[in-house]
């Protein structure tokens, strides 16, 4: 996910209702003295005639205000990382990391929880020198078993975007394999961490939160799952932003999870408790101790060392 800045958009574009905004300063909620900070995600739920009139922007805790065109960054891309996905060609031989992600991974597997496995691969030379590049992304099922792999240069990109489904490939504590290009990966994974991740964090929870209260809203039902991987993300981001690593394995959480992902949650206490974490998550981005962006020069230094492994 990305983000582009309105007032470097076409004169004439106007931001579609349902798309995602991130503020791009400090603004104080009208008539309260609560304080949204530079980089929190919201909706645009009403959209101007033209953007010489502000949007209403709601978010994650209900505040909804107008915003002008200019104070806004507009996220764009999907928010799913796997849904660009791709069957292509074998790259099994070139993997140089693999790990296990979903439930065994955050501690919360049971007995019918399948295998998803994540994996960056690094092609040979001669793909790069072909007229048929290599793909960004491959992905293929077998029975009980996912796996998408990223080709060397999109995972480093989506890292350094701070995505929080690559960073916690870097962190998982489940590593299925790696070798001397994936070792050199995985030890400098925190040159990827910077304060940019509350808002990538705050992305997702937000697509999260308003897919399990669409459903709640349309039927009076919600799905447990997206309930789930929501509290999951705001327990995540909180710990990252507060101790500066990704916490993959939620098991000291498992309880509250899982209960909320039986469907044993009633939809209001799973809201409430998401808005109680999102305070906390703010309050954390406020005082985390995250710079501002990631370390860029040591990624691009790793980047060129690997590739001159396959030369």
């Amino acid at each position: 996910m990305s983000e582009v800045r309105a007032d470097n958009l076409p004169p004439n574009f106007l931001i579609p209702v349902g798309s995602q905004v991130v503020l791009r300063y400090d603004r104080r909620v009208p008539s309260t003295d609560v304080m949204k900070p530079a980089g929190t995600v919201g909706e645009v739920v009403e959209a101007p005639e033209s953007n010489d009139r502000p949007y209403l922007v709601r978010f994650l805790d209900g505040a909804s205000f107008r915003l002008k065109f200019g104070e806004l960054l507009v996220r764009r891309g999907d928010h799913t990382v796997e849904a660009t996905a791709t069957a292509g060609p074998d790259v099994s031989a070139f993997v140089v990391y693999r790990v296990m992600v979903g439930s065994r991974a955050f501690g919360l597997a049971t007995e019918s929880s399948d295998e998803d496995r994540r994996g960056v691969f690094l092609p040979p030379a001669d793909w790069h020198w072909a007229l048929t590049k290599p793909p960004e992304q491959v992905e293929f099922f077998t029975e009980g078993v996912e796996e998408v792999d990223w080709e060397v240069e999109k995972f480093v990109r989506l890292a350094l975007q701070a995505n929080p489904n690559i960073l916690e490939v870097l962190w998982s504590p489940a590593v299925l394999h790696i070798d001397e290009t994936g070792t050199e990966l995985r030890e400098m994974r925190t040159a990827f961490l910077s304060r940019h991740l509350y808002r990538t964090y705050s992305g997702y929870v937000l697509s999260q939160f308003r897919l399990m209260k669409r459903g709640f809203d349309t039927n009076r039902h919600y799905k447990p799952k997206h309930a789930m991987h929501l509290i999951r993300l705001l327990h995540s981001g909180i710990h990252a932003l507060r101790e500066g690593d990704i916490r993959v394995d939620v098991g000291e959480h498992r309880d509250e999870l899982l209960a909320i992902r039986r469907g044993e949650v009633p939809f209001e206490a799973v809201e409430a408790r998401a808005l109680e974490l999102d305070r906390v998550f703010q309050e954390a981005f406020a005082s985390s101790r995250l710079p501002e962006k990631p370390d860029t020069e040591s990624a691009n230094r790793f980047l060129i060392a690997a590739r001159r492994r396959r030369v």
